[in-house]
């Protein structure tokens, strides 16, 4: 009985002490620089109003209140494909870092957002250029059709005027 309890004793010290070597072992320097990459903007109904449209003074005509086209990612916590897309949009605005903005709208937090938009399923992507309408994509993308939506529908008067 005793060689028993020995064993238990001695593996609970093993399994505590290799998971706490563990964490003693992870750089801190990497978890402060992957915050610091993070390009994503997390917006609020009061951020929205004033960086983006502010719908509750004009409801019935689209103006864009920003001087970069966005991208606006709405999604939950809880939802298998955002935390699938979420990766990517970061990724997405490193390497478009100040030529769009990328926004992201908790559907949980933000209720009131979701249901001026009507999102339905999420993630809901909302494109806005800077001239003319917005245009909503459901569902996940992945990142070569996302890249193509940013070209085309974001940044397609900076590719003409490029090309010129």
């Amino acid at each position: 009985m005793k060689s028993i309890i020995m064993t238990i004793v001695f593996t609970a010290l093993f399994v505590t002490s290799c998971s706490a070597k563990t964490t003693k072992e992870e750089p801190v320097s990497d978890t402060k620089n992957v915050e610091n990459k993070v390009k994503t903007i997390h917006l609020t109904k009061a951020q929205f109003l004033k960086k983006v449209a502010n719908y509750e003074t004009n409801p019935t005509e689209w103006k864009y209140l920003g001087d970069k086209p966005a991208l606006v990612d709405f999604y939950a916590d809880w939802c298998g494909p955002c935390k699938v897309v979420a990766p990517i949009l970061e990724e997405l605005a490193n390497e478009y870092d100040g030529e769009i903005y990328i926004y992201k709208i908790d559907t949980e937090q933000e209720q009131e957002l979701a249901s001026f938009f009507g999102i339905r399923s999420i993630p809901s992507l909302l494109f806005i250029p800077i001239n003319g309408q917005p245009q909503m994509v459901a569902g996940a993308m992945p990142k070569a059709n996302l890249k193509d939506a940013i070209e085309t529908v974001l940044l397609k008067n900076k590719t003409v005027e490029n090309n010129l």
